[in-house]
């Protein structure tokens, strides 16, 4: 409710934003080729108004001149145009358009201050004549709430944009013109430039610079008649042209001036956003590219060259946490105990599981003797965890979920970094096992590109935010500095590896240790999936978060990690929703060509780095058809999935653990993997 709410504001200030700079329902330029008004208002007065249910025309008397404008008021020439006035002592006639009025109320108040009167020309300077009776009333009485929010007054006056004298009038202008004065306006046009000034005149101006230096040469040189320059409504007699209004007009024309303020505040803010975020995510792309290219020459430049310390061959211990884990734990299991690692101790804890898990478990059990299969009451993954510590016999432990299926040199490829001292984590490449459908895909792709990717920077960065649950290699020692698994979080595999980091222990990524783990395959699934990793990943952050003031390795963490993170996995994400939004208005107001080529662009990106990521992962480039709806459905999805994390983090409530539904499927997947 509060997204739908915010977007739907969004949305109406961009609207109102548009429709006030001539983006939304512009009128074009008017014919003249149209029918000719009727005779007897061609041959009027340039000053039509109605009484008693009759038409009335007027001339300015003889002697007087009306000085009159139209457009803005703009901060360019109405100053000087005002100035140039003052200077001579004359009054003239600003007819205004409501939208600029309201963007600059401080002219608005300074014509009316130095005693000069103030009419409407619409609020977008719209032809009438183009639009029908409603959106004429709408563009009336904006400019009428306009004038009232910075000025405190109401006008009669009106002039027709695109018009000038009476005698050049159209038909559909003077019906347009008609329901203004039904509706009790002062319709003013100018007269026509052939009548003399002597005979009393009303002269139309656009608001230009060459306005200025027409006003200043016809006030400068007068003509050897006496001259005097008023405003319409005094040369006319007409004691309310303008009035102060009272407090609920007033009222309502400030919200419509702030309103207005605050929509075009947002739509610039938008197009800045927009191109801060094309900046951002472009220098996040060359910096992965880049990293990503450092961490490939250097892992696997030295495996060339033969630079690698003596295998590490020190036996292991695996605990696999289980819960209602029966679709997968024997592939799990049996896997592991295919390893090529010299040593492999397995520790089973089933956590509570109310289906066949304990039995599946305990017959590979009874097959070897290297599984172990404790059995607890449901406490939690951190817990189960914590319990297969208490049970583990050797001093590097391997972390892993219980439906994940190891390669046979999964075990023995992510150990071996810990043969540096330094290092106290290792993180295992873990890939989708279940990719056959659109989703498998999609998420097939979003680990290969994000996660992958990711991880090859921060290692390189020393700033790795997470290990995965699904694999993963410590150090015991490391995981007793530390207190072992906290249950402070629901992501408990990135609040255990931001708190081996802020204790100043490397932790690296391994990229051919490989293992298979089951997507979700459904989007009720994904989505729990996803709010529990976001969720628990805020809340890590939280927990962590004086790692940005800390000094040596923590403080490395936290302001590359934890920055990069608050950054792109959350800022970016909570805006997204806005950006769709300005992009969906760009596509309708702004041009679809434009929207269409930005768009093309940013998926021309997307596919770069998808190729790059699929050959640094050894991957088939087959899922990339998929790309572009991935871009249009599934980001929103998970855009929406932080914004309902960040939000449920805001109002304090507390998020329950979400286990998906095992198929197996993944186990499925890597038995159709060639040798």
């Amino acid at each position: 409710m509060l997204l739908a709410l915010g977007l739907a504001v969004a949305a109406t200030a961009l609207v109102f934003a548009g429709y006030g700079r001539h983006e939304i329902a512009p009128t074009a330029a008017p014919a003249r080729d149209c029918a000719p008004a009727p005779a007897a208002v061609r041959g009027g007065g340039p000053v039509l108004s109605a009484a008693g249910g009759r038409l009335r025309s007027g001339h300015l008397p003889a002697g007087t001149v009306a000085l009159t404008y139209d457009g803005g008021p703009d901060p360019a020439w109405t100053p000087r145009l005002l100035d140039v006035l003052a200077a001579h002592h004359a009054r003239a006639t600003f007819f205004l358009t409501g939208a600029d009025a309201a963007a600059h109320p401080d002219l608005v108040r300074r014509i009316r201050d130095e005693g000069h009167q103030i009419g409407s020309h619409t609020y977008t300077d719209a032809d009438l004549a183009q639009v029908g009776p409603a959106r004429a009333r709408l563009e009336l009485a904006l400019t009428q709430n306009a004038l009232a929010g910075t000025a405190g007054l109401g006008t009669r006056l009106v002039r027709l944009p695109h018009t000038a004298s009476v005698g050049t009038l159209c038909a559909a202008e003077w019906d347009a013109g008609r329901r203004a004065v039904d509706a009790g306006y002062v319709l003013v046009a100018a007269d026509a430039p052939e009548r003399a000034l002597a005979r009393g005149a009303i002269r139309q101006y656009t608001g230009s610079p060459a306005a200025v230096a027409e006003t200043e040469r016809l006030l400068a040189r007068p003509p050897a008649a006496k001259l005097t320059f008023t405003t319409v409504g005094a040369g006319l007699g007409l004691a309310d042209a303008t009035y102060p209004v009272g407090g609920p007009n007033r009222a309502k024309g400030t919200a419509v001036v702030w309103a207005q303020a605050f929509s075009r505040f947002f739509a610039d803010a938008m197009t800045w956003l927009m191109v801060a975020a094309g900046v951002v995510t472009l220098a996040r792309l060359v910096l992965l590219f880049t990293v990503a290219r450092l961490h490939v020459q250097r892992v696997r430049g030295s495996r060339r060259r033969g630079h690698r310390p003596p295998p590490l061959t020190d036996p292991v211990t695996v605990i696999v946490p289980a819960y209602n884990e029966e679709a997968g734990i024997e592939a799990t299991l049996r896997s592991l105990l295919a390893s090529t690692h010299p040593y492999v101790q397995i520790v089973v804890v089933d956590d509570g599981s109310t289906d066949r898990t304990f039995d599946l478990a305990e017959s590979v059990r009874a097959e070897d003797p290297r599984v172990m299969v404790v059995r607890q009451p449901n406490a939690g993954k951190a817990a189960a965890l914590n319990t297969g510590l208490s049970w583990a016999e050797f001093d590097i432990v391997v972390m892993i979920d219980g439906d994940t299926v190891f390669e046979p040199d999964a075990i023995r490829r992510l150990v071996q970094p810990l043969a540096d001292p330094r290092v106290g984590a290792v993180s295992g490449n873990t890939k989708v096992g279940n990719r056959q459908g659109v989703l498998g895909r999609w998420q097939h792709l979003e680990y290969v590109i994000g996660f992958n990717l990711d991880r090859r920077m921060f290692d390189v960065l020393q700033c790795m935010p997470t290990v995965p649950g699904a694999i993963g290699a410590f150090r015991r020692q490391a995981l007793a500095e530390v207190g072992g698994v906290s249950e402070d979080t629901l992501a408990e595999d990135t609040d255990l590896t931001m708190a081996l980091c802020r204790a100043g222990w490397r932790v690296v990524y391994e990229e051919s240790a490989i293992a298979w783990t089951e997507a979700p395959a459904t989007v009720r699934q994904l989505w729990k999936q996803r709010y529990r990793w976001c969720y628990g990943t805020l809340q890590a952050m939280w927990k962590h978060r004086r790692a940005l003031v800390e000094r040596g390795a923590g403080g490395r963490f936290g302001r590359r990690g934890l920055t990069y993170l608050a950054v792109f996995q959350t800022l970016l994400p909570l805006l997204a929703p806005l950006v769709d939004v300005f992009a969906g208005y760009g596509l309708l107001f702004q041009g679809a060509g434009q929207a269409l080529a930005v768009w093309l662009g940013f998926t021309a990106v997307q596919v770069v780095s998808a190729v790059y990521a699929l050959r640094l992962d050894k991957e088939k480039f087959e899922p990339l058809w998929t790309l572009p709806l991935q871009i249009v459905v599934y980001r929103q999805l998970m855009y929406l999935v932080v914004v309902q994390s960040v939000v449920t983090a805001l109002l304090g409530s507390r998020l329950r653990w979400h286990r998906m539904q095992r198929t197996g499927s993944a186990t499925d997947t890597l038995r159709r993997q060639p040798a």
